[in-house]
């Protein structure tokens, strides 16, 4: 009667317990961690971004009030400068008339 027991006892301690390691799928510490980490660097993102704007808001706020302080005369000059500047980077030449006629 002891020796029944006994078995049955080691029997039972020996008997795999099947046991489910989480309740619901995806609340473990590893998908809590990933999950905030995530959150995290989607808010990083959105700050950069915004401050990308402000800056850039910033620089074109600079750039019209210089160019608003300057007279006629110079916003021409300005202009010009800009598109020869322009015409120059896409390695164009000049209309043949202008270039003709100019004085070098």
């Amino acid at each position: 009667m002891i020796f029944r027991k006994l078995i049955f006892l080691f029997l039972l301690s020996c008997a795999p317990v099947v046991l489910p390691a989480q309740d619901n799928k995806g609340t473990g510490p590893k998908q809590n961690s990933i999950g905030k980490e995530l959150s995290i660097k989607k808010q990083q993102r959105r700050e950069s971004r915004e401050k990308r704007k402000l800056e850039r808001a910033e620089r074109k706020a600079v750039k019209k009030h210089h160019k608003r302080i300057q007279t006629k005369k110079v916003q021409k000059r300005m202009k010009t400068s800009r598109s020869k500047a322009q015409r120059n980077n896409e390695h164009k030449r000049e209309f043949f008339l202008k270039r003709w006629f100019s004085r070098n």
